[in-house]
This record gives C-alpha cells, structure tokens and sequence, in this order.
C-alpha cells in the first residue's frame, strides 16, 4: 500500500516546500487539476527535478485526445497521468498506448462515474495501471465519501491495482486501510494540518502496518 499527496491548492514554491516536509514519507506526488491550470505542466517538471526519487503523478483528467495530452505529460516528466472513468474507451486505449510507449502508467479516476461496478469491469480491460474512487471536492462538502465505492471496486478489478482518495483523513485512514487499496491519496489530511510532517509520518506509519 503506498501514499500519494494531493498538491491542489498551490503554486510551485510552495509545492516545493511542502514536499520538502514530507517527501520520507510518501511514495507519489500528485500535481493536482488546479496546479496544472495554475501553472501548467512546467509545475509537473519542476517537482520531478527537484524530488527525482518521488514518483509523481500529472492529474489532468484528460477525456479526450488522451495519446497528444500523455505524451505531453510524459515529456514533462510525469510517471503517470490521470484519465476519466467517463471518457470513451477509445480515449483510455488511447491513453494506455502512449503510456506503455513512453514507460509511464494510467490512473483512471471514477469520479462522476454512474455503474461504478460495470465501467470498473470494463476499464480493468483496457489494461489501465490504476481505477481510483474519487468522492470530489463539491461531494465532500455534503458529507460524501468513497470508502464503499473502494469496497464495490475492489470486488470486481482484477488486473489493475485500486485507489481512493477523496477528504481522507489520520481518523478515517483506518477504515481506508481494512479496504486495503494499493494507493491512498491524500490532499488536505496532510497539507491543511498544522504540522504536516508529523500528519504525513503518522499516516504513513498506520499505512506500512496495514500492508
């Protein structure tokens, strides 16, 4: 099981600095959405350049011409890139293609995905790396969360590894850990705490006892 942190909310000094803090204790670095319209992808090269030994993932949710977009991400330096459960088949093939030429991975996020049990079935076949549960920002707000959808997934993937994220945080990581996903991704459980290495070491620790 590994840990990804969600970067959403920052330009790229403060991405630089936050990851600095915990870089120990994560596995991937997420460039989230509103980094990457911030700042473009050059905030994806600046943080492979400075953290070489972190993965890190571009997440543009592409949902079209998915080959141009993840060879554009690939050339920045991205070790995977995210693609929409809702987008075509054609897109997602499309996206694994590019990837596996460029040696880089897929993560399909669920999010706004309806037969969430089906669409998993038939993205599992497309040969995509990852299928993240995605409870959105503007869900979470109501009290939303993806541990269920992780439950429903989990039952049915059985070539690519699972994913959640979505609002957790150290007092619902152990709910998420009993699912047992390969990757839990964390946004504001770690960076909207006010000592993020100790939130990040924490959870890294319950994470590795899990595995």
């Amino acid at each position: 099981m590994e840990l990804q942190l969600a970067l959403d909310l920052v330009d790229i000094p403060q991405a630089k600095k936050l990851v600095k803090e915990v870089e120990a204790y994560i596995d991937i670095v997420e460039i989230g959405t509103p980094v990457v319209i911030n700042e473009g992808l050059r905030a994806v090269k600046e943080i492979k350049e400075a953290f070489p030994n972190l993965r890190v993932l571009a997440d543009l949710k592409i949902m079209d011409a998915a080959g141009y977009e993840v060879m554009k991400a690939s050339e920045a330096g991205a070790d995977i890139v995210t693609v929409l459960g809702a987008s075509e088949d054609m897109t997602i093939k499309g996206a694994v293609e590019e990837a596996r030429k460029q040696g880089k991975q897929i993560l399909v996020d669920m999010i706004s995905v309806k037969n969430l049990e089906q669409r998993a079935q038939e993205i599992d076949a497309l040969g995509v790396d990852y299928i993240c549960v995605h409870t959105g920002y503007d869900l979470q707000a109501v009290g939303k969360n993806s541990f269920e959808d992780l439950l429903t997934i989990k039952r049915v993937v059985k070539q690519a590894k699972t994913a959640i994220a979505g609002g957790i945080k150290l007092s619902t990581l152990p709910e998420v850990i009993k699912a047992n996903p390969d990757l839990v991704i964390v946004g504001g459980g770690i960076t909207g705490q006010e000592d993020q290495q100790a939130a990040a070491a924490e959870m890294q620790k319950l994470i590795k006892q899990g595995s």
